[in-house]
């Protein structure tokens, strides 16, 4: 298999395809790129498993689908990255037991895992990767839910943290809020002016009384833009807001209180956009396929541990859709999102055992 990221002779190995995929850069908006990459990983399956994936194209993106259209067993990933390309240097680095890479660790090693899991495997059981996890699933939501509605399990490659599974994520909800104000004079007639930047400070402290540290509730202005010149009253300013909670229900008082904001100059103008994304993912979802991974890994005299993280995933929609969710089942490793991304080498093949163990288990209950 000669491919521009490199040539694999025969069966590769999974650090070999894990090194394929990441050198096919696939930032979410790239959609040439997402192409790309689920072509290229259609042809690893071929050489791993025998037979070719499908490519199936969801409101006009890209999803990955090796297995059966109705499966008992959904393994769900994504091959999308948030790095654009060329921003992460070097693309490809290998020292000692360490893997380094744009999107290695979120998650195409966690990809990889899975599909040489499967080798083997046989039964209702599908793994499915997407190309929009990164930017919130807005094309693939329905696709996750609906896949989720007759599933009995969805396991999520999303990447392991410090080694352990994923039984609790947060909730998310994204907004912009705009002023628009009027400009003026900063020197010879501010007072005539509406200051845009002002507002938004009020704004600002207000969105700051919303967080709640009984939910783990936060509420977190990123980017903030205001202003054209040094020596105008600013007339426009928008920000946009992070938010996320273990509570569905505080995540509805947030997005209430930030609907009802008013400007305290009642001649500026507040628009606000953006809204709830994605819902919590409850332990209640994850318990019982949780026991049932630690009993699995007992047996191979593994432990695996779990954890509760702020990060969400499309295994919150799939809990949301009233499945049995296990999430983190990917690389061990850390860095997701930061320069510094990369995964175990020596964890690929301990991960890889335990989930075709685990597949099996789930399927013959």
């Amino acid at each position: 298999m000669a491919t521009k990221y490199g040539r694999i002779e025969g069966m590769p190995t999974p650090l070999e395809a894990i090194e394929v995929l990441v050198r096919c850069e696939s930032p979410t908006e790239d959609l040439a790129s997402c192409n790309e990459v689920v072509e290229l990983a259609r042809d690893l399956t071929t050489r791993v498993l025998g037979t070719p994936a499908q490519i199936r194209q969801i409101n006009g993106r890209p999803v990955f689908w090796y297995g059966v259209d109705k499966p008992e067993i959904v393994l769900l990933g994504h091959l999308d990255t948030v790095w654009p390309k060329g921003s992460f240097e070097p693309l490809w680095e290998v020292k000692g037991d360490v893997a380094r890479g744009p999107g290695i660790f979120d998650m195409k090693a966690g990809f990889v895992q899975a599909l040489f899991a499967l080798k083997g495997i046989e039964g209702s059981v599908a793994l499915v990767a997407t190309t929009d996890e990164e930017s919130g699933s807005a094309t693939s939501k329905e696709l996750i839910q609906e896949l989720s509605k007759g599933a009995k399990a969805v396991l999520v490659l999303e990447a392991a943290i410090d080694g352990k599974v994923k039984i609790g994520r947060k909730g998310t909800a994204m907004y912009q809020v705009t002023v628009l104000g009027r400009a003026s004079h900063a020197g010879l007639e501010p007072e005539k002016g509406i200051n845009a930047t002002t507002e938004m400070a009020h704004i600002v402290l207000k969105l700051a009384t919303l967080e709640s540290a009984e939910h783990g509730t936060t509420v977190v202005p990123t980017v903030l833009r205001s202003g054209n010149t040094t020596n105008t009253v600013p007339d426009h300013a928008s920000l946009d807001i992070d938010i996320r909670s273990f509570s569905q229900v505080d995540l509805v008082r947030v997005d209430a209180a930030i609907r009802s904001i008013k400007p305290t100059n009642q001649d500026a103008r507040i628009e606000i956009s953006g809204g709830l994304n994605r819902p919590p993912l409850e332990p209640a979802s994850t318990k019982y396929l949780y026991e049932r991974a630690e009993k699995v890994a007992q047996g191979l005299g593994m432990k695996l541990g779990s954890a509760s993280v702020g990060g969400a995933s499309d295994g919150n929609f799939a809990a949301a859709a009233g499945a049995k969710v296990l999430d983190g089942l990917g690389a061990v490793g850390a860095g997701a999102h930061a320069l510094n991304e990369w995964v175990s080498i020596s964890a690929v093949d301990e991960r890889i055992n335990f989930l075709h163990h685990f597949i099996e288990d789930l399927l013959h209950d």
